[in-house]
């Protein structure tokens, strides 16, 4: 039977934990406020009954405290991780894009490019009065000397950005790095605390609040499975796992970091140098950051770098020599939308060969039919063998309108442009009645050498003077010209019997604004329409998906926290709830005091 003081006991326990309840809700109040703290709860249960010699059998002995543990729903949490990653894509792409649409805003009235173009065919228009007027020459040349400066200005801003989203690839592969490490040394501290039987609250909230952040770069799968023993009992440890785009990164108490390694070679002709590529430090094998099932401002990032609309070059290998490759059925067919730099890498059947310079071959219609590559190692016959018939690649195909897209876009339209413009030139005659067929009155410069380029059409290699080399950073007008505007031909008339005002060519030339196809079934005057309806689309496009995203996100937060968040007035109740608890229980050890002075002091004989 229990003894004559089991009452204390009983009134005991209740002190005890309806004082750890009232600590706990202390601990909410004061936690109210703290990011990414989970609502505590004690447990507390009916202590075990003990078993009497009496007719009713058992007496219970008390209450007992269980666990201190945090209240949470893992779904909101998956849910919430889930949605973040999205947030944290067109978060950081609409950013970028409306970076970028900054320099295709055509709303200046004297610096954007229709005005610039206008100033530009007006003062060629001026020439039809004094086209011998030297001035009125040099009026002309400085003004499409003003539309060569845009299109440099936009290329080098385009670079920067480019540059900018590829310092930010490196920092956030710091922050995926450290986030990792975090993780798996609080699962160490978690197991430690829990295999003796305890809950680490604390530290666990700790590493939810990690898994917040980690989701926003990157896509987040975590897994929590008990451990067990050999008899298939569960020793109070788990192996908490984490997987970033489908790849581990957390195994309880390892994990992986990546690596930002340099590029050797260019993807792309106007991309700027340095770029990385992402790998696992332990295998070197590739992270594929913009994969279709990978999310979050790391993926947003590699797309506005590495972006180009899925037109990186492509064709199917038809030749393979010791020292070459020729590739047939190419993706690029003319020189205007050439991309790819002029040393690089090929890809083949999975493995990479690099290039040195590569030439290509057309049809009648001047359309390319195929490229011959110059590797930098020689192919055994085995080698030629597994690769031809092969499908090759330069770069990925990376589905979003990135810098390297809207790069492209620019060197394809000035390719066009000054084609036909300087093969009207190139037809004139000075004003001393010579030909002006030895330069090119909109060229380019050689970044290495600083020689301008006369674009030489008979030739066929990535190292001739063709008009691949023209791109929008290095275009300018020519040298000959700005130093001599006389030098200038305006006709393909005989000077002597037309005159020195004869402006036959400027009539040409006026089409070339309004009247010819130059670019996407489009004219010269149309090229900023099509650059803006691209760039707006995409950021009207990541502009609505972020806001949707993020009142999703906002309404899963709000239920999650529903369930682990801290309300203060729910709070304050079980204050008074656990108070009133607690003062029973003193009243209890009261009464049951008097009863025991009675007992020992008044009872006897």
């Amino acid at each position: 039977m229990p003894s004559t003081f089991f009452g204390l006991t009983i009134a005991s326990s209740g002190l005890s934990a309806y004082q750890a309840a009232l600590n706990t809700s202390a601990n909410n109040i004061s936690n109210s406020q703290t990011e990414g703290y989970s609502r505590q709860t004690a447990n507390i249960v009916a202590s075990s009954a003990l078993r009497v010699s009496a007719r009713y059998g058992t007496m219970g002995s008390g209450v007992t405290v269980t666990s201190i543990t945090q209240t949470r729903n893992s779904y909101y949490d998956t849910r919430y991780w889930y949605n973040q990653s999205s947030v944290g894509l067109w978060e950081k792409r609409l950013d970028y894009l409306q970076q970028i649409e900054e320099y295709f805003t055509d709303d200046d009235s004297t610096t954007g490019f229709s005005s610039i173009l206008d100033t530009m065919f007006n003062a060629l228009d001026t020439l039809k009065t004094n086209a011998s007027d030297t001035s009125v020459r040099q009026q002309f040349i400085s003004s499409v000397s003003d539309l060569a400066s845009y299109f440099n200005s936009t290329a080098e801003g385009l670079a920067e950005i480019q540059e900018s989203a590829n310092e930010e690839v490196k920092a956030t592969v710091a922050n995926i790095n450290s986030i990792a490490e975090k993780i798996a040394v609080l699962n160490k501290e978690i197991n430690v605390i829990e295999l003796q039987g305890g809950y680490a609250n604390e530290l666990r909230d700790e590493r939810a609040l990690l898994i917040d952040e980690l989701s926003e770069l990157v896509s987040v799968e975590v897994t929590e499975t008990a451990m067990v023993n050999d008899d298939g009992e569960e020793t109070g440890g788990t192996y908490y796992r984490v997987k970033i785009n489908g790849e581990m990164l957390v195994d309880t108490f390892n994990y992986s970091t990546l690596e930002c390694v340099a590029r050797d070679n260019k993807v792309n002709q106007s991309d700027v140098d340095g770029l990385y590529d992402i790998i696992w430090s332990d295998t070197g094998n590739t992270f594929d950051a913009t994969s279709s099932s990978a999310s979050g401002s790391l993926k947003a990032l590699m797309e506005i770098r590495d972006g180009n609309n899925g037109d990186n070059f492509t064709g199917t290998v038809s030749a393979v020599t010791s020292t070459s490759v020729t590739i047939s059925n190419p993706s690029i067919t003319t020189v205007a939308a050439m991309t790819m730099p002029e040393n690089g890498t090929l890809t083949i059947n999975g493995k990479e060969y690099t290039y040195s310079g590569f030439s290509y071959e057309t049809d009648e219609d001047g359309n390319i039919t195929s490229y011959t590559f110059q590797l930098d190692e020689t192919l055994s016959k085995e080698q030629q063998s597994k690769i031809n018939g092969k499908t090759a690649a330069i770069g990925d195909s990376v589905e979003a309108m990135g810098v390297p897209y809207y790069q492209a876009q620019l060197n394809e339209f000035l390719r066009s442009f000054c084609t036909l413009f300087n093969d009207i030139l190139k037809q004139g005659n000075d004003l001393n009645g010579d030909s002006t067929d030895y330069y090119a009155f909109l060229t380019g410069t050689d970044t290495v050498t600083g020689e301008e380029y006369t674009f030489d059409d008979t030739t066929t290699t990535s190292s001739s003077d063709t008009y691949y080399k023209l791109t929008a950073s290095n275009i300018c007008v020519s040298s000959v010209v700005v130093k001599d505007p006389s030098l200038l031909g305006l006709t393909a008339e005989d000077i002597e019997e037309a005159g020195v005002d004869a402006y036959d060519l400027v009539e040409e030339l006026a089409l070339l604004k309004s009247d010819t196809v130059i670019f996407r079934g489009s004219s010269a005057a149309d090229f900023l329409s099509c650059m803006i309806s691209d760039i707006s689309v995409d950021t009207s496009e990541a502009n609505i998906f972020y806001e949707n995203y993020s009142n999703i996100t906002s309404t899963i937060d709000t239920l999650r926290m529903s369930v682990s968040g801290v309300d203060t007035d729910e709070e304050a109740l079980d204050l008074v709830k656990f108070q009133n608890a607690y003062n029973l229980c003193s009243k209890m050890v009261s009464v049951m005091a008097e009863i025991y002075d009675q007992l020992i002091l008044e009872t006897g004989v």
